[in-house]
């Protein structure tokens, strides 16, 4: 039987239900696949920009700074070896790629995994029209009004004209993050404490996750 969620209004009363298709919301979470889909996206945003110099590579260390034998020293070529201060680094890092690539299907269920896994903390949206200007004030209303607290992850295209007004009204809550349904992801999934999603963007994801 498949899972429903109330929809709710800006105001927070209650004016329908929906189903939730369960090969999206209601399978077993696969831990694996969601745990390589949140490494790869966190690889994937790494810089890799680290650099040090070897000490073929520092600034001078030409000469010989003092003979091979009767010094009673320990024996030197250069002075920029990785003993001395200025040298170069011994195994230091260097610029480098740390992404690696899911298959596709791979990455849709991992998606689904953490819609699954989090189906709980879903809370739906018919949409955001009741925000008539772009107000912080008039966000924080249905965020209340929905008794909705923590971390929120919010899923809307507020491209659309009835969200119009909804990222200039989210942006400046340090709690709140806002992202276009295709930009659904594990990692803001799984930090979230709730996830406010519109109607439409439930019928995007499932169609999209469902799409062979």
């Amino acid at each position: 039987m498949s899972k429903q969620l109330t929809i709710h209004s800006g105001s927070g009363s209650s004016i329908g239900q929906i189903d939730l298709n369960d090969d999206v919301f209601g399978i077993e979470p696969n831990i694996h696949v969601m745990h390589l889909a949140l490494r790869r996206q966190l690889n994937n945003s790494r810089a890799g920009t680290a650099c040090t110099k070897t000490k073929g590579e520092v600034r001078g260390g030409g000469k010989k700074p003092w003979k091979q034998k009767g010094t009673g020293r320990a024996r030197a070529g250069s002075i920029r070896s990785p003993l001395f201060v200025g040298g170069g680094v011994i195994f230091g890092p260097k610029p480098r790629d740390y992404s690696f690539s899911m298959p596709q299907k791979a990455r849709k269920l991992a998606l689904r995994s953490a819609l699954s896994a989090r189906s709980a903390d879903i809370i739906l949206v018919q949409d955001f029209s009741t925000i008539s200007a772009p107000k912080t004030k008039e966000f924080s209303k249905i965020l209340k009004a929905l008794e909705v607290e923590g971390k929120i992850l919010v899923v809307a295209d507020y491209k659309q004209p009835e969200n119009q007004h909804l990222q200039l009204s989210s942006r400046n809550l340090p709690n709140v993050k806002l992202i276009l349904p295709s930009n659904i992801n594990v990692k803001d999934l799984l930090e979230a404490d709730k996830i406010l999603m519109t109607e439409s963007s439930v019928k995007e994801i499932t169609e999209r996750l469902l799409k062979k």
